[in-house]
C-alpha cells in the first residue's frame, strides 16, 4: 500500500461520511452527488482492504480501522486547510465552511442565538455545530480539529492549548411565584431549609452550590437530580423545589415559566467560562474570525489568559 496512490480528495469524502453518518448528508455537505460519494467509498475500500463503514439500522457505523483513521485524517485535512487559509486569508462573506464548537448545554441558550445572528448576517456560507465536550478528550479533540474551539470552566491543560476568559457569571436561585418560603430575598438559613434540584450530566457528585454551602459547614437536601435545565425549571414552576443556576442562563431559560429569580445567599461565587483553542490554529484567520464572533456575541473583551 503506497500513500502516493491515494487521491487526497477521497479523504475529504471519508471524513464527511464519518462525521455525517451517511452518504446523503455527506453529499450535501460536499456539494457532490450521492453516486460520486458511493464511488469514492468503493475506491477507499479497495485501497484499504476494509469496508470502513457498515450499515447498522439506518446509520453507517465506522469499522475499527475507520475509527483509528479518523483523527489522523482530520489532522491532515486541517493542516492542508490551514496552509491554504494562511495564503488566501479568510473572507467570511464568501467562505463555505462548518465550525464545530464544544459547549456544555448550559452555554447553548446563552451563546447560540447571538452568535448565529452574527454569522447569518456576516457569513451566509458558514455553518455551526454545537457538540458535547468530553473533558478528558478536549485537548486531543482541539489538536485533531474535531473541535475548532470549546467553552468550559478553567482546566489544567498543556501549553499547546490556548484559553481566554469569555464570560463571568454568578449563581442565582429560581423558585416559583408564590413560594411559601421565598419572596424577593433569601438568607442562607432559609436556602438550606428548602429542597433542591441539581442539574448535572454526572450520575454522582456535588454541584458548585454544594461546595459553597460546605464552606459554611452545611449541606443542602437534593430532592431531584436531573440532566436538563428546562425540565428543572418546569418542576420548579409547579412545586416548592428550588434551583440554583447561573444568572444569564436563568434569564433566558426561565422566560416561559416566569419563576422568581433571586440572588443566591452566598459569598460572591463567580462562574467563569473560558474559550479554548489549539496552538496549531492560533494564527489561522478562519479560527481567529470565529473567536472574534464568539467574544462579540457574548459582549465580552478579549483579555488574554493564554496558557
Amino acid at each position: 500500500m503506497q500513500t502516493s496512490q491515494l487521491d487526497l480528495n477521497l479523504l475529504s469524502v471519508f471524513e464527511a461520511v464519518y462525521t455525517e453518518g451517511g452518504v446523503t448528508k455527506a453529499a450535501d455537505r460536499l456539494n457532490l452527488t450521492q453516486p460520486a460519494i458511493s464511488h469514492s467509498l468503493r475506491r477507499l475500500r479497495d485501497f484499504f482492504g476494509d469496508p470502513l463503514f457498515q450499515w447498522q439500522g439506518q446509520v453507517m457505523a465506522p469499522t475499527p480501522l475507520a475509527r483509528a483513521m479518523i483523527e489522523p485524517v482530520r489532522l491532515a485535512l486541517r493542516t492542508i486547510s490551514d496552509v491554504i487559509d494562511e495564503r488566501g486569508g479568510f473572507d467570511a462573506r464568501t467562505a463555505s465552511r462548518r465550525f464545530v464548537i464544544g459547549l456544555r448545554d448550559v452555554m447553548e441558550s446563552d451563546l447560540l442565538l447571538p452568535l448565529m445572528s452574527r454569522v447569518a448576517r456576516e457569513a451566509p456560507g458558514v455553518d455551526l455545530a454545537s457538540v458535547r465536550i468530553f473533558r478528558g478528550d478536549l485537548e486531543r479533540d482541539l489538536a485533531s480539529g474535531t473541535l475548532d474551539v470549546a467553552i468550559d470552566i478553567l482546566m489544567p491543560l498543556s501549553k499547546d492549548v490556548r484559553h481566554r476568559l469569555i464570560l463571568s457569571d454568578r449563581l442565582v436561585v429560581v423558585a416559583r411565584q408564590g413560594h411559601p418560603s421565598v419572596c424577593g430575598g433569601l438568607t442562607l438559613e432559609t436556602y438550606l431549609q428548602q429542597e433542591h434540584i441539581l442539574v448535572t450530566s454526572r450520575r454522582e457528585g456535588l454541584g458548585l452550590a454544594d461546595l459553597e454551602v460546605a464552606a459554611h459547614g452545611k449541606h443542602r437536601k437534593i430532592r431531584l437530580r436531573c440532566q436538563q435545565n428546562f425540565a428543572a425549571l418546569r418542576v420548579v414552576s409547579e412545586t416548592d423545589l428550588v434551583l440554583t443556576i447561573p444568572a444569564r442562563l436563568a434569564q433566558v431559560a426561565n422566560l416561559v415559566f416566569e419563576n422568581q429569580i433571586i440572588a443566591a445567599p452566598f459569598d460572591k461565587l463567580p462562574q467563569d467560562s473560558y474559550l479554548y483553542w489549539h496552538s496549531n490554529v492560533d494564527s489561522d484567520p478562519a479560527n481567529q474570525w470565529l473567536r472574534d464572533q464568539m467574544f462579540a456575541a457574548l459582549g465580552t473583551s478579549q483579555t488574554d489568559h493564554s496558557a
